[in-house]
Order: structure tokens, then sequence, then C-alpha cells
């Protein structure tokens, strides 16, 4: 029997956005769940902000670990199956690091790509230390694994464990050894206490078209699930910001460089909230001009019509979309939706700022009705170099292959 093609979505509440944890309230997310469900979706994303969840490096939150249970629980009674993500990290255009790991001393980041860091729900001016490298930050991951993963493996809403969200924005490994390293220590780790679910790692584009420690043909072959966040609207190759073959062209792409099917993992858009038209915004954000493209809801319904079936088409094992909600207007003055930062992820959601659902969700809901299931891939793609020949130049050859697909 074919397995069922996955519809899910990334979690942060719609009241709270990444201020949930420490604002927990269990209604809010039950009732969010409800919704979630009702749209056929089966999978939800949700992130341990490592902020709250370590408050000290050898201590987790006992707190956090309860809201977790509740949680778990609340997905367990709508049929949701959870991807608990670690070790966030970075998130939605900031880098939430815990207070313990803050440099103030180091001399830049441990990411070339940081554009702000928060500790304590405040924007600070500090590095942090490498969670790769730096000895304290791997004890503490390892007791974080230890202790989420020992209380809640046997819980029927662990769907699959997650090493992190894009964490090459967060910190970089010294090198691709380095990267895989981490990666299969982490996972043993999770392994040893839960030799049932699956594991991955976030993993996103630039992951395919850079070098940063971080392979996907290297991160998936020590874990159990490929992976791959994208979004034409940031690829000034794709054919457009809506370009319906580009997110199916990375889970083939990924697929090729594997060997194994992709989970479209994060995939998505912002919508315009003020024209039922696509248009540009142009703003400020952490000190350098931005440009935006914001999708018309119309247009943005029919980018995710065409691109379901498209990921069928590749072999994809599923569709987790970004995200559950638009932020209510009161988060709108504090990171990521300030003004001078990413304001634009105000309007990722599958429901808008009141809850009311844009056209995209009823898309989902009508294709989770017919019942997709996994198929073999009936659009490959072929490669004319090995892996290894492609990291000497990912960028150019990832434009290559495009241009060819």
């Amino acid at each position: 029997m074919s397995e069922p093609f996955l519809l899910g979505v990334n979690y942060w509440p719609r009241r709270k956005a990444m201020y949930w944890w420490a604002d927990f309230d269990r209604d809010e997310v039950e009732d969010e769940f409800d919704l979630i469900a009702s749209l056929g979706m089966t999978v939800v994303r949700i992130f341990l902000l490592w902020d709250d969840w370590q408050p000290a490096p050898d201590s987790v939150s006992p707190d956090r670990l309860q809201d977790l249970g509740l949680v778990l629980d609340g997905a367990a009674e709508r049929g949701l199956g959870l991807d608990v993500t670690f070790f966030t990290g970075h998130m939605s255009g900031p880098n939430w690091s815990p207070g313990w790991l803050l440099d103030p001393g180091a001399s830049g980041h441990p990411s070339p790509l940081v554009r702000q860091v928060v500790s304590g729900a405040t924007v600070v001016d500090s590095a942090y230390r490498n969670m790769f490298h730096d000895p304290d930050a791997l004890a503490a991951e390892r007791l974080l694994l230890e202790t989420v993963v020992g209380e809640y493996h046997e819980h029927p809403a662990v769907w699959m464990w997650n090493l992190g969200n894009e964490p090459d924005l967060f910190a970089h490994p010294a090198d691709a050894a380095a990267g895989r390293a981490w990666v299969r220590e982490m996972t043993g780790l999770v392994k040893s206490k839960d030799p049932v679910h699956p594991v991955t790692t976030g993993l996103h584009t630039a992951s395919l078209f850079a070098g940063n420690g971080l392979r996907v043909d290297h991160v998936f072959a020590e874990s159990d699930v490929a992976v791959m966040h994208g979004y034409p609207m940031y690829v000034d190759w794709a054919r457009d910001p809506l370009d319906p073959d580009f997110v199916p062209y990375l889970c083939a792409l990924v697929t090729a460089l594997t060997g194994k099917p992709c989970l479209a993992e994060e995939w998505g858009g912002c919508t315009s909230p003020d024209s039922a038209r696509s248009e540009i915004w142009e703003w400020t954000a952490y000190g350098s001009p931005r440009e935006q493209f914001m999708a018309g809801e119309e247009a943005f319904a029919e980018y995710v019509a065409a691109v379901l079936p498209r990921l069928i088409e590749v072999g994809s094992t599923g569709a987790i979309m970004w995200c559950f909600a638009d932020y209510d207007p009161e988060l709108w003055d504090r990171p990521p939706c300030d003004e001078g930062g990413a304001k634009h992820e105000r309007h990722f959601g599958v429901v808008r700022p009141d809850g009311s659902l844009k056209p995209h969700a009823e898309v989902i809901r009508s294709f989770a009705e017919t019942g997709p299931t996994v198929s073999s891939p009936t659009k490959t793609l072929t490669l004319d170099v090995t892996p290894d020949q492609d990291y000497l130049d990912p960028d150019g050859n990832a434009r290559r292959f495009y241009r060819d697909w």
C-alpha cells in the first residue's frame, strides 16, 4: 500500500510567535491544532526555542518540558504528529541565543549570515559561541536531547526529531567533515534513546547552493529523512517569485545528491495584507535596504495548487507549509516583525492576523481530500557530476541543473 503524501504546517501561535514558550497557553494551542486538523493536515512542525528551553547549559526547563507534554497530548487527540525541532536557534530573521552562550568579547559571529541577535526576548549587541564546537554548547545540546527524547520517545504524537532549523544561519561548522561529525553524534544520541522515530536536520537552500559545512549528501547520510526548505521569491534565478517548479526542483536535486526521497519541510510565501494584487515592499531591514515580493492571496493560492502535484511527480514524501499564521498586530513592534527587521514575516500564514483562512488554506483542504500518496518519481534529475564535484561550484551547478530542468 502506498504511503500517504504528508501535508502539514510549521507552527508558532498567531498571538505569540517566538514568545510562545515563555507565555504558554494550552487552550490556544489546542484551538489552533483543531483548525490545522480541519484542513486535512496531519503533521505540525514545532520549535524548541533554545533560550527558553535551557536557561543554563546544565539544565533543561522543567516548565517547558511539562508544556511540551501538553502540546504532544493535544496533537495526539487530534491525530497530529509533531516534527520536534531542537536548538532553535535561527528563526525568521533573528538568531535567538541562550544568554549563557553569548560572548560579547568575540571578534565576530559564528555564522557570516547573522542579522540580529535576540536573547531573553531582547535585542542584544553581542556575538555568541559556536554551537558546533564550543564544549559548553555541545554538553548542553547532549543534555537537551537526552532529556526531551528520553521523556517523550514513547508518546504517540512524536513523528520525527529534528536537529535544527537552518542551523548554518546560526553557526557554521569549521568544515563539511565537522558538520557531518556533529550530525552523526547527535543523531546517534537520539537513536540511543529512541531507535524508532526518524531523525533529520532542517536544511535550506544554502546547503545546496553554498559551502556552509552542512552538505545535504553528508547530513542525510547520517540521518533518516532528507528535507529541504526553499522559496522562489528569495532566489534571483527562479523564473519568477511564484515559480511552481522551483520547490519540486529542490526536492529532486536533494534526491539526486542523496539517493533519498525528499520532504518539502518548509515552503510557502508572504502575502500582501493591503492589496488583492501582488506588490513589492521596500524598507530598511537590519540596517540595509530590502525589497520583498508580497503575493496577492489568490495568486498565492494558485501557486500552492500548482506546486503540490509537482511535488508528487518528483517523489517527494510531503509538504509542510511555512507557516500557520500571520502574526497578531500586537507583535509587530517586536522581533522578528518590527519595522526595522523582517516585517514581511508578519504575513506568511495559512490564516490571517484575525484568524480567518486565506484562499490557499482551502487549496490544501481540497488537495488533502483527494487522498494523495507518495509515488515513484515520474520526473527526475540526473546529475553529470559526483556530489564532491558538485560542491566545488554548488551555486553554478544548481543554476545549470535548473536550466536543464
